[in-house]
């Protein structure tokens, strides 16, 4: 298994099989085109292309009102539109102009909302998919000709783990880097 965070900070851990094909798309250190949003993992499977975006407001270090403004941005869907969309479109088209989009894509959400109440997360997760897909099919006055995203999901970390058991991924605080002198970096 290869374990994976998004960023070195990052709490949320990923274990993925050794066989599955996934990259990461918004990669830090590499040049990337300019003003293109992206999605952090791109997974190849058999029938379709996964496009998974990671936002996790639940982070420990999220102090409360953070969270609150996130939430706020959730439910006004600013998220999406400002974000999420986007981040649809432009890893797409990254993967058009790449020539790697063989199979139908899926955009996978998944929101750490694991600090929130569970009604919370219920009432937020049950209609943001509806929005979200409609939203990546009509950015502007009129729909996109090309359907060129599939289906979404809008996963917890809780349904992640059903959805895709040989995939798991838990909340795990980093280790802090030591220097020589026992310093935490």
């Amino acid at each position: 298994m290869q374990p994976y965070r998004a960023e070195e900070t990052a709490e949320l851990l990923f274990n993925f099989p050794d066989d599955l094909s996934w990259s990461e798309l918004d990669k830090q250190g590499v040049k990337l085109p300019v003003r293109m949003k992206f999605v952090d993992l791109v997974i190849e499977r058999d029938k379709d292309i996964l496009l998974v975006e990671i936002k996790d407001p639940s982070h420990s270090r999220s102090k409360d009102k953070d969270r609150n403004a996130y939430l706020k941005r959730l439910s006004d869907n600013s998220i999406l539109t400002q974000e999420l969309t986007p981040k649809a479109r432009d890893s797409y088209l990254y993967l058009h102009l790449m020539e790697r989009d063989h199979k139908p894509f899926k955009y996978v959400v998944l929101l750490g909302l694991d600090a929130f109440a569970p009604e919370v997360q219920k009432g937020l997760l049950g209609p943001f998919k509806g929005r979200l897909l409609a939203d990546i099919r009509e950015e502007s006055f009129e729909a996109w000709k090309r359907r060129h995203i599939a289906d979404c999901m809008v996963l917890s970390v809780e349904s992640w783990n059903k959805y895709f058991p040989d995939w798991p991924l838990r909340r795990e605080a980093p280790t802090e880097a030591m220097d020589p002198e026992g310093v935490a970096q």
